[in-house]
């Protein structure tokens, strides 16, 4: 066991024990785990999207060969997921999360060498790994030394790191495609590895337990409750009601509208702003009111913020989506840890167990979603209104869900 689960159970027997965010080691181990998911997931993942035109137009890489290397990346990202348990434990979870940036940067320094589809295939696939496995891990290891009443903020400020990864890949990646495709993909390596650096004495420290049949048995339970296999449902149908703005919005600004790709990317760049700022206000609200309030909230406004651009094309009305709907792609996620911490109140194990299966199903619905919504795309000859209805369609799924976990399973479960 993790000293993170240590920690965790010593403080429930003895209410003396301090927490770690008593001084500042906690947001030196916040500052990890952002630049984490900055490198694992706003790097190594969504800094390819602006650089698929570039791609395309060095002769690297043919339209469909380009697509396909996206999917490589949502395929390791799932694999990433139902491998980084395992990995946390054998490795523990700040030597794995340690060798996950640093595999994130030699990706991108890899990219710069596009020696076949293949070669390039593997690669992209690899990065979607380290996204898998830091997403699992690197806010399971944090949010335990944290007091709960700062749980929602330091989990807010760790997911922070996805919308700057968002936010730069409109700004910064431009900025580096100037001075050509292989030396934007080497500046990307560059600052992921100078990240990697920055952040690698600042994980918490770990201790190993010789109770193995312990922690086995504090890793299942009550990750099998009806409430928490709800709750991993809810993620994974929130998964699909966001890859409607993730995949499509650009092109259905540029294309869809004929405002033109230069339109397109103001956008998205409107999308990695709310991406930024997302995850520290629904942390901040869920600290206040609870995360279960501050879950359900979130999926209501969610739904609107997705059927805005089905429902009208104003300007106004596309940046307030635009922003909200890039706000909850990461701001989503500590309402989800924080959820199932609440659930799961006695065990560091057993959290970090239910978020892998979380992050799991999240990933299985987002990789079936983008497929199946691009099938249908095409299907329906890019009808774009119908995507944004499925999406909101999904998160009210996800909404009504909730309601009836508040309602019914909270009383039935055995767990509470």
């Amino acid at each position: 066991m993790t000293m993170s689960a240590n920690v965790d159970h010593h403080r429930r027997h003895h209410p003396t024990a301090p927490h770690r965010d008593a001084g500042g080691p906690v947001w030196l181990s916040a500052a990890a785990g952002l630049c984490a998911s900055l490198v694992g997931l706003g790097l190594a993942r969504f800094a390819y999207t602006p650089l698929i035109p570039a791609l395309i137009a060095a002769h690297w890489f043919t339209p469909a060969e380009a697509v396909y290397l996206g999917a490589a990346n949502l395929a390791g990202y799932l694999g990433g997921a139902l491998i980084a348990r395992d990995l946390g434990t054998r490795l523990g979870s700040a030597r794995a999360l340690r060798g996950m940036m640093a595999l994130a940067a030699v990706s991108c320094f890899a990219c710069a060498v596009p020696i076949s589809f293949t070669w390039f295939f593997g690669i992209r696939f690899l990065a979607g790994v380290t996204g898998g496995v830091i997403m699992v891990l690197a806010a399971s290891t944090v949010l335990p030394h944290v007091a709960p009443g700062k749980r929602g903020l330091v989990g807010g400020v760790i997911f922070a790191g996805v919308g700057l990864g968002v936010a730069a890949s409109g700004t910064l990646v431009p900025l580096l495609l100037q001075q050509g495709v292989r030396q934007a993909w080497i500046g990307l390596g560059v600052l992921s590895a100078l990240l990697t650096l920055i952040s690698w004495k600042a994980w918490p420290a770990e201790t190993s337990t010789a109770h193995v049949g312990e922690k086995h048995h504090a890793a299942v339970h009550g990750t099998r409750s009806p409430l928490v296999l709800m709750l991993s449902l809810e993620y994974g149908l929130n998964a699909l009601a966001l890859v409607p703005h993730m995949v499509f919005l650009v092109d259905f600004v540029a294309r869809g509208l004929g405002q033109g790709i230069s339109a397109g990317s103001y956008y998205w760049v409107l999308y990695g702003l709310g991406a930024v700022i997302g995850p520290l206000l629904s942390g901040h609200l869920a600290d206040r009111a609870g995360f279960a309030a501050a879950l359900r909230a979130a999926f209501l406004i969610e739904a609107v913020a997705v059927a805005i651009p089905a429902l009208t094309t104003s300007s106004a009305a596309l940046i307030v989506s635009s922003v909200i709907v890039g706000g909850f792609t990461p701001g989503i996620v500590p309402l989800v840890i924080g959820r199932i911490h609440e659930l799961i109140p006695h065990s560091a194990a057993s959290q970090r167990t239910a978020w892998a299966q979380a992050t799991t199903t999240f990933a299985l619905f987002q990789a079936a979603g983008a497929y199946g919504l691009s099938y249908l795309f095409a299907q329906t000859g890019g009808d774009y209104s119908l995507l944004f209805v499925i999406g909101a369609s999904a998160v009210i799924v996800a909404l009504g869900l909730e309601l009836i976990s508040a309602t019914v399973l909270v009383r039935r479960s055995p767990d509470r």
